[in-house]
């Protein structure tokens, strides 16, 4: 059987880090992704949940925040819980496998490490095994699309100058 799903869309909060009581970190973020245009020529827009562990959690965490464009590649995954009156619920939310940046690093990285007040920063790093700067998860499939061919200080590798990576960055 096939369970993938890939979403794009923008953080609709800055990241919730936690760690389990075995100290293994877990990032819960939700996403906002407009549908296609309905019968009225209106677009509505999903809010998808999503939950990323271990270094693709510890990556979303310090890369990202509300209003950056994500693009997430995972499973779904529903969970049956039981809300404090006692009723029984379901809920649905995507396992990140990997998460990409979906959109340009910020042209002023100062503006971006004190505009959201948690010190974060738009600069791309990559985890758990990725040789890409740009991008976390459990595969090397890291992307980097700066297009400036030059090294930043990361052991990443370069892209020449001029290369088009294909999805309009």
């Amino acid at each position: 059987m096939l369970n993938r799903i890939i979403v794009m869309g923008r953080l609709t909060r800055d990241p919730e880090l936690r760690y389990t009581q075995s100290q293994i970190p877990v990032c819960s973020f939700s996403v906002a992704c407009d549908r296609d245009y309905g019968q009225d020529g209106e677009h509505e827009t999903d809010f998808i949940d999503v939950v990323a562990w271990r270094s693709t959690a510890e990556f979303v965490s310090k890369y990202f925040a509300k209003g950056r464009m994500a693009v997430v590649d995972g499973r779904l995954q529903l969970r049956d819980w039981t809300d404090r009156d006692g009723n029984k619920r379901r809920s649905a939310e995507v396992v990140a496998d990997s998460v990409y940046f979906g959109d340009s690093k910020p042209k002023d990285e100062d503006a971006a490490q004190s505009g959201n007040g948690n010190g974060r920063s738009g600069r791309n790093a990559s985890g758990n095994g990725s040789n890409g700067r740009y991008a976390s998860g459990n595969s090397a499939r890291g992307r980097n699309t700066s297009g400036r061919g030059q090294s930043d200080g990361f052991d990443g590798f370069e892209i020449p100058d001029g290369f088009d990576p294909g999805f309009g960055a």
